[in-house]
């Protein structure tokens, strides 16, 4: 052993998980040095910031520092992943509960007007254990369906806070009860163009990636066209159409009663539709490529045509790769139908641009948190049935 040197036995390893330093760190700044809620008295001016404590009655607060100390102990020592998982829950279902009590206890009595919203202390917190239970899920490496569960644990979790009236005291819900019809239209007409859209993509898409797939010049041709599509921004797209829609509307009988239209719905949707195409056909290819060349000679061997192969080898082995490409449309139209409200489309950009207007986050807030949560959950979805159809096949690389 060289001098000065320290034998391997002998080193001592700090007990602290590299990311749970990080972790706590978020914890700590914002449990104590960031504000956890804001008050305002009325929807539009400039707030107030209440700590843990003043937003809180004295037991609850101190109780949730509790809470929180303990998580993000947790989170920085090297401990197992389901004590991490467990901690992580623990703080995000006693944020969500205290947060609707910080509301009630800051709103003054017989006022309509004031409004309490959470403040950057407890976003901050919220990512920080949200990122705890992220990577406890690594590290236990659940299998799709107990993802799934978790999730539906998660969304039951945000139903019983809304059912209850456990947020209602909160600026956002107070947006959602003076507009709740409008709420529910716009949230049909951003789904109706999400969807319509992937649905006519899925039509048009796996048709034409077959296409491209058998014929060489024609996939070249269609993709590098498909490419440029996707290199026109989304406001300048929706632009492009309105000419066009409304000289259609104009001059074809029949269209404006189909809802062809300048402005609306039909340059949202048309837009989102060629925004869908690439990843369809792009993902239709790649997964017909890389059929096993070995399954379609044996499926020659026994005599079958080219369209018996199609339907029942190419296509099913290539599903997983084409599921891919569906979640990448969904999830990339679930935040482009938010910016058809510029162009009379509707959808949950309506409350985002009404929002930013008058200057009133909450209503911001009230299109943007549903947009990011279908997001969200159309990906996690996704993801897990991805899984599940790669592994009943067990081969092949998703997109």
């Amino acid at each position: 052993m060289a001098i000065g040197t320290i034998p391997e036995t002998e080193r001592k390893v700090l007990p602290f998980d590299k990311l749970g330093v990080i972790i706590a760190a978020l914890a700590v700044y914002g449990a104590f040095l960031a504000p956890f809620a804001t008050f305002r008295a009325n929807r539009i001016v400039q707030g107030e910031t209440r700590t843990i404590l003043e937003a809180l009655p004295p037991l609850l607060g101190y109780g949730l520092l509790l809470v929180l100390i303990s998580g993000a102990a947790i989170a920085l020592l090297k401990t197992a992943a389901a004590v991490r998982m467990a901690a992580a829950v623990a703080v995000l279902v006693a944020l969500a509960l205290l947060i609707g009590v910080s509301a009630d206890h800051l709103m003054p009595a017989d006022n309509a007007y004031a409004r309490i919203s959470p403040a950057s202390g407890f976003w901050i917190l919220i990512f920080a254990f949200a990122l705890l239970i992220a990577d406890a899920l690594t590290r236990l490496a659940p299998g799709p369906g107990i993802r799934l569960l978790f999730l539906a644990g998660v969304l039951a979790l945000i139903g019983a806070m809304l059912v209850t009236g456990r947020w209602d005291g909160l600026s956002i819900l107070k947006e959602y009860a003076s507009r709740a019809d409008t709420f529910w239209a716009e949230a049909g007409r951003h789904l109706t163009l999400a969807l319509g859209s992937l649905a006519a993509a899925a039509l048009v898409g796996l048709p034409l990636g077959i296409v491209c797939h058998r014929v060489d010049r024609v996939r070249d041709a269609v993709l590098n066209f498909l490419n440029a599509i996707q290199t026109i921004p989304s406001i300048a797209l929706f632009g492009i159409l309105i000419g066009p829609l409304g000289w259609i509307a104009a001059h074809v009988p029949g269209a404006m009663a189909m809802g062809v239209r300048g402005i609306g719905v039909a340059p949202a949707f048309v837009a989102l539709f060629l925004y869908s195409l690439l990843p369809m056909v792009a993902n239709t290819v790649v997964g017909l490529a890389g059929v096993p060349r070995a399954a379609n000679d044996a499926a020659r061997g026994i005599g079958m045509t080219d369209l018996q192969r199609l339907f029942a080898i190419e296509l099913p082995l290539a599903f997983p790769v084409i599921l891919a490409g569906i979640r990448i449309v969904l999830v990339q139209n679930v935040g482009l139908a938010t910016i058809a409200a510029l162009i009379g489309g509707g959808g949950f950009g309506v409350f985002v641009f009404q929002g930013l207007g008058q200057t009133a986050m909450d209503l911001v807030l009230l299109g943007a948190a549903p947009t990011v949560l279908l997001a969200f959950v159309s990906a996690m979805v996704l993801d897990c049935l991805i899984e599940m159809t790669t592994a009943d096949r067990g081969w092949g690389q998703v997109a």
